[in-house]
């Protein structure tokens, strides 16, 4: 009899020892299930890797930056459907459930979760509705959002584009011209530190900003040096 599908998520990591214990943990049922989890650490100076190793079954060192680490957890997965995570993302029942699901289905080639922020303020929670929404119109979806693809296809596009910002939108269009994104009606809770730390408006704006930046053809190394703060 063949093996049934499987999954295989794949975190990117720097640096996030004080959070990446409770991301795994949410995520612990995959492996339960026959799925696999993968933490690329992109030269961590804490104890990512030490913590992450309790809790994954590989932990790999990459090249730092997110498109390179997630393409290179994707070059060590089995599984047949590839989900990328954000390592300050937590993840609750309902969203496994319908994602053992998606990985049953063969007609779904890719798509994304919704994302809540996890502040009680009221403008980041409109401005995660906000996000959801737009994905929903444009089939564009974002790393917040937990994004899922079959790794067939995964490798067929040649993975992350190797940009230093903006991955995720790249992989999306490409995908798109495929299929329209799943959009599951369940929610991940990412991490408002961010918005918190920069302040909800600057940073709203500052994504926005980039975003249309590069809408319009800029370059993403210079939009990422932008988005560190730095003057270019």
């Amino acid at each position: 009899m063949a093996s049934p599908p499987r999954l295989s998520v794949i975190i990117p990591a720097l640096d996030e020892a004080q959070g990446i214990a409770a991301t795994l943990r949410s995520i612990a049922p995959v492996r339960g299930q026959g799925g696999e989890v993968i933490v690329v650490d992109g030269g961590s100076r804490d104890q990512t890797r030490e913590i992450a190793g309790r809790h994954a079954d590989h932990v790999a060192t990459g090249e730092p930056g997110r498109a390179r680490q997630m393409n290179a957890g994707a070059a060590i997965a089995r599984g047949d459907l590839l989900w990328f995570l954000h390592a300050d993302t937590r993840v609750d029942a309902a969203a496994l459930q319908m994602l053992d699901r998606i990985v049953r289905d063969p007609d779904v080639r890719w798509g994304r979760f919704g994302v809540r922020l996890d502040s009680r303020r009221p403008l980041l929670r409109l401005t995660a509705s906000l996000m959801n929404q737009r994905s929903r119109l444009t089939g564009i979806a974002t790393g917040d959002q937990g994004i899922f693809v079959r790794a067939a296809v995964f490798r067929e596009l040649g993975g992350f584009p190797l940009q230093p910002l903006m991955e995720d939108i790249e992989l999306s269009r490409r995908l798109r011209q495929q299929a329209r994104p799943c959009c599951l009606p369940v929610a991940l809770t990412t991490s408002a530190r961010r918005w918190e730390d920069n302040g909800a408006w600057p940073t709203i704006l500052l994504m926005w900003r980039l975003r249309l930046a590069y809408w319009r053809g800029a370059d993403p190394a210079t939009l990422a040096a932008r988005y560190r703060g730095q003057r270019v």
